[in-house]
């Protein structure tokens, strides 16, 4: 059975959806405030359901696609939580070094769609390298709900030295060009940004639909940046005007997209949220830029 759409759902369900899944309400209070959208048969767990991802029906490069070299590396983070995953593609017929992309996930961990966004950009020709921030707390647990509720545990200021960390080790690797950008959806977006921040040599960044940094710290950014927005995203899209007016008067490179009619969560194809044109326009705009980024 097809995934529905964004539009298979009321708007104000969809919001509901989204403070769910960002922790503003539990479990318990999504089901009992989505009880009134449960019509026709529906319950209020068949709609959580049908929210949620399917990974196996949005899979683009399969785990075992012979093009692709892929393997989970253990990594050292002595200013994070010290003791780190990452899942690792390359393509495989690679001869020579190739530039990185350090994927950044939403707030579940290295789910397998992520892993998936990383096979895609290895098809692509470069490497590309997705931490799981939840390693510290036994990695992705195989379920978003009980990803979810373990985010909230990380200590953000070691999870962050754990991206960084991510970073350099990119960077440094004997098979990298020494050329290597960030890409991010949701919270992954914020943790671009906050390598944009970090990383004076950091050849791009692409935010998608995240957190914004404090406007003082806009005159640290040396990388471009191409950032994607949802049309329907009150909560990020709100902090964006003053965080650009500060991007602009630090003199920042940067361009800024946004998708008309598009849900948060747009790019990512396993859930309804997922907006096919809108995805394929921002893919298409990040690949673009990151061929002119690291391979120019």
């Amino acid at each position: 059975m097809p995934l529905k759409t964004a539009q298979d759902f009321d708007q104000d369900l969809l919001i509901l959806f989204d403070a769910y899944v960002h922790g503003v309400i539990d479990r318990r209070g999504f089901l009992e405030r989505a009880q009134k959208f449960a019509v026709g048969g529906l319950t209020a767990v068949g709609l959580l359901a049908a929210l949620s991802p399917n990974f196996a029906l949005a899979q683009v490069v399969p785990k075992n696609d012979p093009r692709i070299k892929a393997e989970m590396l253990d990594y050292a983070s002595p200013n994070g939580y010290g003791a780190m995953k990452g899942y690792l593609a390359r393509p495989a017929n690679a001869s020579g070094k190739l530039p990185g992309i350090l994927v950044v996930h939403e707030n579940r961990g290295l789910n397998p769609h992520i892993e998936d966004i990383a096979r895609r950009l290895a098809l692509d020709g470069y490497m590309a390298f997705a931490p799981d921030a939840l390693t510290p707390l036994g990695g992705y647990p195989g379920d978003e709900d009980k990803a979810r509720e373990l985010f909230p545990k990380l200590d953000q200021a070691k999870t962050r030295e754990d991206f960084v960390t991510a970073a350099n080790l990119l960077k440094t690797r004997a098979d990298c060009t020494g050329k290597i950008a960030v890409v991010g959806f949701c919270y992954g977006g914020g943790m671009a940004h906050a390598l944009a921040v970090r990383l004076p040599d950091l050849a791009a960044a692409v935010p998608f639909y995240g957190n914004h940094p404090a406007a003082d710290d806009a005159a640290k950014v040396k990388a471009p940046l191409l950032i994607h927005f949802a049309g329907v995203d009150e909560r990020i899209n709100a902090a964006w005007p003053a965080y650009e007016a500060a991007l602009k008067s630090a003199g920042a490179r940067y361009t800024a997209h946004q998708y008309a009619g598009t849900q948060h969560g747009f790019n990512n194809d396993t859930t309804p949220r997922f907006d096919a044109a809108a995805a394929k326009l921002a893919w298409d705009r990040t690949l673009s830029f990151f061929n002119q980024a690291l391979k120019a």
